[in-house]
């Protein structure tokens, strides 16, 4: 089933009979598979929930607005050459100065498309830190670059940085779709992102990119039982980029 209205989206969001679809748990240790199978995106109840926990305590002791002037100041210091500059910042922030692993483990990381350049990429993210910091260097990656991305399109010098984010977020997110499995019924539910994020029953001229609007209840972080664990330091790091390029 395809949902495509906003209010149908925030209930499957909010029930907990709606999981991620399931991944396999005979991977490897060490291998993505194996990784997949022990984060919280993929876990349901309990696990998930203490799976969860475990990223919001290491993302308390990191400072959003640490984050962001570090993300500017080096996105100047490489001379405007940003890709990779959410990931290092983020990575030395919670201990990991070496980061050029990442984007080879986290191009399966949501996909689940195994390869040995990805397994060789966790195995040596897991040689340098632990599986919660891991997580948070995989989900971050693909989808703070595809905002910066994103809100690069419409951005302009001078612009309202953190307004753009925001309407970016709604309009054209990083993240076009997200799946859940009812428990009951075993069907597979997919969320559009981009129509939900523009209907005109919660959202003014939907169709029209308008960073004036100000901050409005798209769904681009989640909502419900399993929101997004760190949007702050998401746009924080996307800012810092923006203003590094921009200012």
């Amino acid at each position: 089933m395809l949902i495509t209205r906003h209010a149908e989206a925030v209930a499957v969001l909010a029930d907990p009979r709606y999981v991620p679809p399931p991944v396999r748990q005979d991977g490897a240790q060490g291998t993505l598979a194996w990784l997949r199978a022990r984060v919280s995106r993929f876990s349901t109840g309990e696990t998930h929930a203490g799976r969860r926990r475990e990223l919001v305590e290491l993302l308390d002791q990191v400072d959003p607005g640490a984050l962001r002037a570090e993300a500017e100041t080096m996105t100047r210091r490489r001379g405007g050459d940003w890709r990779g500059v959410p990931t290092a910042v983020l990575g030395a922030a919670l201990g990991v100065e070496d980061t050029r692993a990442v984007p080879a483990a986290a191009a399966g990381y949501l996909s689940g498309e195994e390869s040995p350049r990805a397994d060789a990429a966790v195995a040596e993210l897991l040689e340098r830190t632990g599986l919660p910091t891991i997580t948070l260097l995989l989900q971050a990656h693909a989808a703070t670059e595809g905002l910066v991305e994103n809100t690069l399109e419409r951005a302009r010098p001078g612009d309202d940085i953190d307004a753009l984010l925001h309407e970016t977020l709604r309009g054209n997110p990083p993240l076009k779709a997200t799946r859940r499995l009812d428990q009951l019924t075993g069907d597979e539910v997919t969320i559009d992102l981009v129509t939900v994020n523009r209907d005109g029953d919660v959202f003014a001229e939907p169709e029209r990119f308008d960073p004036t609007r100000g901050r409005t209840p798209h769904l681009t972080f989640g909502h419900g039982v399993r929101p997004c664990p760190a949007p702050a330091h998401a746009l924080a790091l996307a800012a810092g980029v923006l203003e590094g390029l921009l200012t």
